[in-house]
Order: C-alpha cells, then sequence, then structure tokens
C-alpha cells in the first residue's frame, strides 16, 4: 500500500509498504480521509517533536522514523481481529489516536489517560497512520460512526474533538459570551463547540479570509479584526461592560493572550489551546488583581462520543470547514505548503490516500 513517511525535518516520502496486519483485539480499517493537522506542519517545518527520531524509537510503539503520518482519519472497517465482536465489516469508523502504556486506564470514567506517561499519537508516535491507505488499531481508540454522516466530514471529528475538550475545561455554560483570538482550524472547530453549547461568540482575527469563513461557517456571533477595532472595549461594549466569561488562546500569538487577560470579566477562565512553541510572557499582575483561571488544554479525553454526538444531532456542520481535497502525490505542494505559506486561504485540506474520493 502508499503511504506518506515522515523521515525527518523536510522530508517526507510517498513509498509502498507492506499493509499492516490485523491483530487479536485490533480492527482492521481503509482510510477514507485524513486530514493534515497543525501538528503535522510543525513536524515537518521544525521536527522531529512527537515524532521518535530515527534511532530513538518510542517507549511504546517501539518505532522510530520514517513513521507513517496522519492522526485525523476516517474510514470503513474491511476485517477485525480476534475478540473484537461489537464492530462489523462495512462500519464507518473514527479513530481516537492514542498510543498509551497497556496498564493505563482509558475506562469511560477516566479523566487523565490523555496526560499520562509517555502518550503519543498514532501517525505521530507510529503504529501506522491516517496517510496510509490502511490502519490497524486496537479496538478501544475506534469509534462507531453513523454512515449518514459522509466520510469527509467524519476525518474533522478528530479535531472537533480537541475543541469539545477545551470548552469542557472552560466551565463556560449556556448563555455566557466567550471570546477566541484566532480563526484558523482549531479556533474555528471550538467556536462551533461553543455555538452548539448555546454560547456567544466573538472572534478576533487579522486576516480577511479567515474573518470571512468564521462568518460563513455561522459560528462567530461577532467577529472583530484586531488590526482596526479596539477588541478589549468591543467585548466590553457586546457584555455590557462586564468582560468575557472565557476566553480560548487559538493562536500562540503573545498580543492575543494579552488581549484575553484585559477582556476577560473578573474572576474569568482563560483556556490555552495553541501549542506554543516558544515561551509567552504573563501580567502576574492582572492574573492576580483579576483572579483569572488560566488553564492549559491538550487533545482530549473520553470526548469522542459526545463529539460524534453533536456530528450525528445536527448540531455541528462540518462540510463549511473542509477547503481542500487532495491525493498522497501532492501532500506536500498543494497540501503542506498551502497550510505553511498560504495558511489564509485553507481551513482544513483532507487527503484521500487510496484516491478512492477524488
Amino acid at each position: 500500500m502508499r503511504a506518506a513517511r515522515y523521515y525527518d525535518r523536510g522530508d517526507i516520502r510517498i513509498e509502498d509498504i507492506p499493509e499492516p496486519a490485523v491483530g487479536p483485539g485490533q480492527v482492521g480499517i481503509d482510510v477514507a480521509w485524513c486530514g493534515i493537522c497543525g501538528t503535522d506542519l510543525h513536524e515537518y517545518a521544525d521536527g522531529p517533536i512527537f515524532v521518535p527520531p530515527a534511532g530513538h524509537p518510542h517507549p511504546i510503539s517501539h518505532e522510530d522514523a520514517p513513521i507513517t503520518l496522519g492522526h485525523e482519519m476516517s474510514g470503513v472497517v474491511t476485517s477485525l481481529g480476534a475478540g473484537v465482536d461489537d464492530l462489523t465489516v462495512g462500519d464507518h469508523v473514527v479513530v481516537e489516536p492514542y498510543i498509551l502504556y497497556d496498564d493505563v486506564d482509558t475506562g469511560p470514567t477516566s479523566t487523565d489517560y490523555h496526560l499520562s506517561k509517555d502518550m503519543n499519537f498514532i501517525g505521530l508516535g507510529g503504529c501506522g497512520g491516517g496517510l496510509g491507505e490502511k490502519i490497524a488499531v486496537k479496538r478501544r481508540w475506534v469509534h462507531k460512526i453513523s454512515s449518514d454522516i459522509p466520510l469527509d466530514q467524519a476525518a474533522l471529528i478528530e479535531p472537533l474533538s480537541v475543541g469539545y475538550h477545551a470548552v469542557d475545561r472552560s466551565d463556560a455554560i449556556a448563555g455566557d459570551t466567550v471570546l477566541i483570538t484566532g480563526a484558523g482550524p482549531i479556533g474555528l472547530l471550538t467556536a462551533a463547540v461553543c455555538k452548539a453549547r448555546g454560547l456567544t461568540t466573538i472572534i478576533s482575527e487579522p486576516s480577511p479570509l479567515r474573518r470571512q469563513k468564521a462568518a460563513d461557517t455561522g459560528v462567530g456571533d461577532h467577529i472583530l479584526d484586531p488590526t482596526s477595532q479596539d477588541v478589549v472595549a468591543e467585548t466590553f461594549a457586546l457584555t455590557g461592560g462586564r468582560g468575557a466569561d472565557a476566553g480560548f488562546e487559538c493562536t500562540s500569538v503573545q498580543p492575543a493572550l494579552d488581549t484575553l487577560f484585559d477582556a476577560l470579566k473578573p474572576t474569568g477562565v482563560l483556556v490555552v489551546v495553541s501549542i506554543w512553541g516558544h515561551p509567552g510572557t504573563l501580567d502576574m499582575q492582572k492574573l492576580v488583581l483579576k483572579e483569572i483561571d488560566m488553564r492549559g488544554t491538550i487533545a482530549y479525553v473520553n470526548s469522542h462520543p459526545d463529539t460524534i454526538k453533536l456530528v450525528e444531532e445536527g448540531k455541528v456542520d462540518l462540510a463549511p470547514f473542509i477547503t481542500g481535497k487532495i491525493g498522497l502525490d501532492h501532500l506536500i505542494d498543494e497540501g503542506f505548503d498551502t497550510l505553511i505559506h498560504r495558511n489564509e486561504t485553507a481551513v482544513k485540506i483532507l487527503v484521500s490516500p487510496s484516491g478512492a474520493g477524488l
């Protein structure tokens, strides 16, 4: 089968590799679509980060570069390993792409398995990836979805789950007003979850194309341009002088973080969603005097079932967030290069590893 293999920074190759064997307790999946994530872009431009470098195998997967990339995937079940009796060949599924030690509690009441020692992701730390035609995944990480959800849209359930967990971390409730800095993929999908939960959303984004996407998708109640508008003043005006109840930092840009501290109400919750590749600064006096509650969030934890339910019930429409579809042969020139150098023009680019969806 064909797969996109990560060797090192700036070195991804499309190669023929053996199809994965489906072992006991595993599910064989024919990958339909796989999204290109910002994490993949960081690996390509600045890595290896999550990818274990050649000669340094990951302690759980025991794999090192080259590895098959891709963790935002949807597909169709093609085979079932011994002991798997609650799925059927032909089922439509998505993958919760974790690599964890076998003794980590991943049961339905666990709230911290995503923070366990040496955690990594399928498609980054090994174990195959969605940028290959087929994959074999432990049953625990396979989630069945309704066949009514198009498989291209289903590939966005993984990043939507990131937004779902971030909103959980905020403790925001219906009727609250939230400020989201950044209308990239995660900012927009976080806003989509907020809207589905009855929150009023204010989105701050300097790019006119991304502001337009926030408007077109309907996830922004109020969309502001921080280059020409006073986002803090506008937020207070929109909330009757109170300030936003919660804020989501989705840019890893210092001015956005500073804006959130000023725009939040006293006792507001600030959730940092973006991955910061550099140190940020913090005005401790504002943190103290406003009693701001600042929280980090990473990935998701038992979030997929409820996220899938939002989509199945029609509370989130994922179609407008798909801005491109390509095959493996154009992964770099039409995929990575677009998202690195012309990211204003795209939200989510999907890849069909087999080309069947094109």
